[in-house]
């Protein structure tokens, strides 16, 4: 098992090569060991996925839950974590710090942080105090004695402000606070994640998986995208595989969709 350094230096790497890699995001300990077996080179936490998974909604499980959740998935495979910390959960930018530490000494090696304030009536954090948090994160973050990859998430697309000139100033000062990586969930049209990926010289996040998002990474990389997520994605597959093999038996009294699940057999042998 690689080491926490190792993985640090790993997950940085594959950031710097050329094209988009593909960070899935299990949701448990099973769907992480499945996206290993099947060859994936680094994993990330799903907020969303997690909270389902425990019968909640999104951004409600809380720190001390999602402390637990990387502590079990971190060392459940060899690939470096990156965990989904919502908004460090906390206003302040020492609770977005302490929220970077406390994901380390759990087993991450990356973590993002966005500018939601998680309060309907006030969705985004003024750009000044957004971009002290993410440089307080980015402080603790080279104070941990290994590469930890922070990137930093800029929120108004999923929160009904498309305006991208706006978004693209907010990762810019991210990237001038200290983020290694940064994204900007929502933004699905070629041209404006193309806008975004030439506006800033550091990694960018694309989200797939969502309505309008593009479906060929081929061309992902072609703009210069080199991450690419799914954030509940994989999920909500498994979760509407489960509804619609319920709906089948309690509606048709049918089974017809045990034909194509894999066997138990196929599944055990991925553990």
């Amino acid at each position: 098992m690689r080491t926490q350094v190792e993985k640090g230096q790993a997950f940085r790497a594959l950031h710097q090569r050329k094209g988009a890699f593909i960070i899935p995001n299990p949701w448990d300990i099973g769907s992480a060991r499945m996206l290993a077996y099947l060859g994936f080179e680094a994993l990330a936490t799903t907020s969303g996925g997690y909270a389902f998974s425990m019968g909640q909604r999104d951004y409600t499980v809380g720190r001390e839950a999602v402390l637990a959740h990387i502590s079990a998935l971190a060392p459940a495979t060899d690939l470096p974590l990156s965990a989904d910390l919502e908004n460090g959960f906390g206003d302040a930018p020492e609770a977005a710090a302490e929220t970077i530490r406390l994901a380390a000494a759990a087993g991450a090696v990356g973590g993002s942080i966005e500018d939601a304030t998680g309060r309907a009536d006030h969705p985004i954090y003024e750009p000044g105090l957004a971009a002290e948090r993410v440089r307080a994160a980015a402080e603790m973050a080279r104070r941990l004695g290994f590469p930890f990859t922070l990137t930093a998430r800029a929120e108004n697309y999923l929160h009904g402000r498309r305006d991208l000139k706006e978004t693209i100033g907010r990762l810019q000062a991210y990237q001038e606070a200290g983020a290694d990586v940064l994204y900007a969930p929502g933004v699905t049209s070629k041209d404006e994640i193309a806008a975004l990926v030439s506006s800033v010289d550091r990694p960018v996040n694309v989200l797939v998986g969502i309505p309008g998002a593009p479906v060929n990474m081929a061309d992902l990389s072609a703009i210069g995208v080199r991450r690419v997520s799914l954030g509940s994605g994989l999920a909500r597959a498994a979760f509407g595989s489960l509804l619609s093999a319920a709906r089948e038996m309690r509606e048709q009294g049918t089974f017809a969709f045990a034909e194509e699940a894999p066997s138990s057999r196929d599944i055990g042998a991925m553990f």
